[in-house]
């Protein structure tokens, strides 16, 4: 009996030590997409909490992975950590019910003058379809901006996906961001957005610029730069629409 008690210690030290060696390697990964989510979210988030939320999600993917998955470790972990953040930001509810609804609304407004015009609808548009001036349409980009925490690898999956603490809708998430033809969707839509929404997306996303870099880049203010950040991650769930509850 006591030599099963002393292996299972043995475990159980063993496995500490594996898990603190691997959350001390992808640290890093955390605090990069703390970041990245930090530079849309109100000044009033923290980054500390974001970079403690993300090390839960960094733990609860090293007890989940499966090296069958079909994917690497820190693709599967990134999904985790960034989730981890936006249960803990979406539980503090610091966005207003008004700017979810803007945000919905916009995306809504998109998909339908995409499907009458056969196009992508210009800003004026837009706002007109939604009963706004244009400056009152710009300020509602700027705030869904700032509401919308989520990377452009998330798009095409429900609220309820992303915001669900449930390992089921966590590996729907996982899943779904792994098919090929999410993918290709993805990429086809993102060529289907106006030029200078692509350059934004490609600078924010790929070069990892933040938006002050990029409005130095392409000569344009940081408010511009963040309303056409907005802007086209509402073209793209409008376009990816079909994929939501997949």
């Amino acid at each position: 009996m006591a030599g099963v008690l002393n292996g299972a210690r043995a475990y159980q030290a063993q496995s500490k030590q594996n898990m603190a060696l691997i959350v001390e390697k992808y640290a890093p990964l955390v605090k990069r997409i703390a970041l990245h989510l930090k530079a849309r979210l109100p000044a009033s988030v923290e980054l500390d909490d974001l970079i403690q939320s993300g090390m839960i999600g960094l733990m609860d993917a090293v007890t989940h992975f499966e090296d069958g998955h079909g994917a690497v470790f820190e693709t599967y972990a990134s999904i985790r950590v960034r989730g981890a953040m936006i249960d803990e930001m979406r539980q503090s509810d610091w966005a207003p019910r008004s700017v979810h609804q803007n945000t919905r609304s916009i995306a809504s407004a998109i998909n339908k003058l995409q499907h009458s015009l056969g196009r992508e609808p210009k800003d004026i548009e837009i706002a007109n379809e939604l009963g706004v001036e244009l400056e009152k349409y710009n300020q509602m980009l700027v705030d869904s901006a700032s509401s919308q925490m989520i990377g452009i690898e998330d798009l095409g999956v429900t609220d309820d996906v992303i915001g669900d603490d449930s390992d089921v809708r966590k590996d729907k998430l996982f899943d779904l961001l792994a098919t090929s033809k999410f993918k290709v969707a993805l990429a086809e839509s993102i060529k289907n957005l106006p030029q200078r929404e692509q350059q934004v997306l490609a600078l924010y996303y790929d070069e990892e610029l933040n938006l002050k870099e990029i409005g130095m880049v392409l000569e344009l203010s940081e408010s511009r730069i963040c309303q056409l950040l907005s802007q086209s991650m509402a073209r793209l769930r409008a376009m990816l629409k079909d994929w939501c509850g997949k």
